[in-house]
């Protein structure tokens, strides 16, 4: 079982989100934030095996929140989410060690598939994404 946090400040998507990914049978989504700062603090008390978080949040954004997580967590795996893949940010996540990079338009199932990837150790760039940064 792949354990997943999501951080999204937009209730809505994150809760669907998390509904869905429940649905997986190899994923268990063990914890929720809205914001950055928050997202740090559950992932240091429920250590999970991936991290979904929204580039765009209040407190930290993505990268900043993925940067104090790798701080405390060296390796872990994380994911970031956009609407908008503005130039540079790609450049920045990698440079912090982010694993993989989805536009928020992925398809439910091929997110589970790059959970799992990103899991195993591999790193996941949405083609999307890659030719806008």
């Amino acid at each position: 079982m792949i354990r997943v946090l999501i951080a999204d400040d937009e209730n809505l998507l994150r809760m669907a989100l998390g509904s869905l990914l429940d649905l997986e049978e190899t994923i268990d989504v063990v914890a929720q934030a809205t914001n950055g700062t928050d997202a740090v603090a559950l992932v240091l008390e429920h250590q999970p095996d991936v991290v979904l978080l929204d580039l765009e949040m209040p407190g930290l954004d993505g990268i900043d929140a993925a940067t104090a997580i790798l701080d405390e967590r060296p390796g872990q795996a994380i994911i970031l989410l956009t609407r908008h893949a503005r130039p540079g940010v790609l450049k920045r996540a990698l440079k912090v060690g982010i694993r993989g990079f989805l536009a928020k338009t992925v398809d439910p199932e091929r997110l589970a598939q790059v959970i799992g990837d990103v899991n195993s150790g591999l790193r996941y760039i949405d083609s999307e994404i890659s030719t806008a940064a």
